[in-house]
């Protein structure tokens, strides 16, 4: 045995809690739970089962292969397809960050009034426009933030992430026994079998990219698999454990939900303030008042703050610094004495001022525009997973050329088909997401149509521009 092996101290309990707290949250269970009611429980085994453990195994034998890069996914991408396509890969991870940065600023405010206020009224008392603009505003205020460094925020939002995260755990745990210790009465009368089993239609095939959105993500822990113990045996176990543990929150989660909300009359403003809701009955359940609701809210509110920020930074910097001159311009590489990618920053600003205030014009209440933000984000940030599958269908064929410690699956072929059936599952629910959720064939419908459809040609479509500026820049000198 490899001597280095003694240095590999994660077991596989270790990998199953990193990956848990970097790809959960109590918002996976709101959302799609507004989204679907109780057949979500149905739902979750089919996406678990089908799609997060392949991808999450996939991931584990990507990170093993290439495990001296650096890049993570466009790295792997480089490696397998060379470096034209591992910038489209680097674009493609930055720029889907921007629906994300246009829509925190929101949930900073929606947090912020339920803190001060303890309902979700603060908001309702401006016009769309008006609140999107002092959404720019804040944004444009922590895009300053971070420019100026982040280690006291990252410190705060860790803290406040891991709050959030216990919180709501233990909100599973109270939720399910309340009505055996305290008597709360369930919201959803008919819990029968039937309740359960979603009819796949087309409204229902409109929902899946929550889900993948949901489940995504799993590509972050990817640089563990090399310091696992026995990663051919104990990472694959660290996976399988992983959705075991989303499957448990996910199911229990959604059947708290239920007990709480009518599945089959479920608030049209869940998804902006569901979370507050749940923990305020919850308050109510054992007779502490909004004590739970006002920890939650805190607690979300700086954590929403920090990722703000690093939000910004992280990506933005990914994509920048170590960016091969060919493909960007070498103006938005500039930096100043703090290290931070000026004309970058000037380049996130637009983009994200264009995302916050346009689409007010046309969507008439701020419920309907979170939630379009909120299903944008999850037409969008699937995208990235696409480059996951793509590089280990590029994997699989180039054969033994590249080793490693873990292989998901020993047959290339059949590595290839689970690859390409994630790819083209991701795809499909992202091309079904673009489907608005509100009132068909009305001006307000065809608007976010319009917005879902162009919005990520735009955004994917600069990174092609952006290789043209750095020849024509090139030239010139």
């Amino acid at each position: 045995m490899n001597r280095n092996d003694d240095n590999k101290k994660l077991r596989w309990y270790n990998i199953a809690l990193i990956a848990f707290v970097s790809v959960w949250g109590f918002g996976n269970v709101v959302n799609n739970y507004a989204n679907q009611g109780l057949t979500v429980v149905t739902s979750w085994i089919l996406i678990i089962a089908l799609y997060f453990v392949p991808y999450a195994l996939m991931v584990g034998q990507m990170g093993s292969t290439f495990k001296n890069d650096q890049g993570g996914v466009s790295s792997w991408v480089k490696e397998t397809m060379g470096p034209t396509v591992a910038y489209l890969a680097a674009w493609t991870y930055w720029v889907v960050h921007i629906p994300y940065l246009a829509q925190k600023p929101q949930g900073i405010l929606i947090a912020l009034g339920w803190t001060v206020t303890g309902s979700g009224n603060f908001i309702n008392q401006f016009s769309t426009l008006t609140l999107q603009l002092i959404c720019l505003a804040v944004f444009l205020v922590f895009l300053w933030v971070a420019s100026r460094g982040l280690n006291s925020l990252k410190k705060i939002g860790t803290i406040a992430g891991m709050s959030i995260f216990i919180m709501s755990l233990l909100y599973i745990v109270l939720a399910v026994t309340a009505p055996a210790l305290t008597g709360a009465t369930i919201a959803t009368a008919d819990m029968s079998v039937s309740s359960f089993i979603p009819d796949f239609n087309f409204a229902y095939f409109t929902t899946l990219s929550m889900l993948v959105f949901a489940v995504g993500g799993a590509e972050k822990i990817s640089p563990y698999v090399n310091n696992t113990n026995n990663p051919s045996k104990e990472f694959p176990r660290g996976m399988l454990i992983l959705a075991g543990m989303v499957a448990v929150c996910a199911l229990l989660g959604s059947f708290a939900m239920g007990m709480m909300f009518d599945s089959n009359n479920i608030p049209a403003d869940l998804k902006m303030n569901g979370q507050y809701y749940a923990f305020k009955m919850l308050g109510e359940y054992y007779g502490i008042g909004n004590t739970f609701l006002v920890l939650y809210a805190i607690a979300n509110t700086l954590a929403q703050i920090s990722a703000l920020a690093f939000s910004i930074d992280a990506p933005l910097k990914v994509l920048l610094l170590d960016a091969d001159k060919k493909f960007v311009p070498q103006k938005l590489m500039k930096t100043n004495e703090r290290n931070t990618p000026v004309n970058g920053y000037i380049m996130t600003a637009v983009l994200v001022g264009i995302l916050i205030v346009i689409p007010a014009i046309g969507i008439g209440n701020m419920n309907s525009l979170f939630n379009w933000l909120l299903d944008l984000n999850s037409i969008v940030m699937p995208l990235r997973y696409l480059w996951v599958f793509a590089a280990f269908m590029a994997l699989m064929k180039l054969g033994d050329k590249f080793q490693s410690d873990y292989k998901f699956v020993k047959n290339r072929k059949i590595g290839f088909m689970i690859g390409l059936w994630c790819f083209v599952f991701t795809a499909f629910a992202c091309i079904m997401g673009m489907f608005p959720k509100v009132e068909a064939f009305t001006s307000e419908w065809y608007f976010q149509l319009l917005l879902n459809v162009i919005t990520p040609f735009i955004l994917l479509g600069l990174g092609l521009i952006l290789p043209m500026i750095a020849r024509l820049g090139k030239n010139k000198r």
